[in-house]
């Protein structure tokens, strides 16, 4: 891959992770905009990586993704927290989770379902965010 198909990718990845951290920032979340955008970055870093690598030598680059994938689930589990019969966190978690594929499918260079993944990401955050506060209402009858 040359320096400009890298810095593309690169760039994707970060505005994906940005506009998808910049709805959670608005909503006082504790993973927001450099959180999404690192996450998304460094999954595009290493599924670069793992492409440059297996050109070369050869072997399996999906072997790099399952890791990120691993890797991924146990950031999200350090922001996921439990008091009692509260859990709080879960969205985020799953959020960052979405930040890293988005950034992966970036790496890859899949531009267009970048966007469409980054319009369901936050869609999801802020349309059902709303429907969720009305479900949870308790003058709902």
């Amino acid at each position: 891959m040359d320096i400009k198909d890298f810095i593309i990718r690169l760039l994707v990845a970060m505005v994906a992770g940005t506009a998808i951290g910049l709805e959670r920032q608005l909503h006082h979340k504790s993973a927001g905009l450099r959180t999404n955008a690192l996450v998304a970055l460094g999954s595009a870093i290493f599924v670069m990586l793992s492409f440059e690598i297996t050109a070369v030598k050869g072997g399996d680059s999906t072997r790099i993704i399952g890791q990120i994938v691993t890797g991924i689930g146990f950031l999200g589990a350090g922001v996921i927290l439990h008091q009692g019969v509260n859990i709080q966190g879960l969205t985020t978690a799953a959020t960052i989770w979405c930040s890293s594929a988005i950034g992966c499918l970036a790496a890859a260079g899949f531009y267009l379902e970048v966007a469409v993944c980054v319009t369901a990401v936050v869609f999801v955050n802020v349309v059902f965010h709303k429907i969720d506060d009305w479900i949870k209402k308790p003058d709902n009858d």
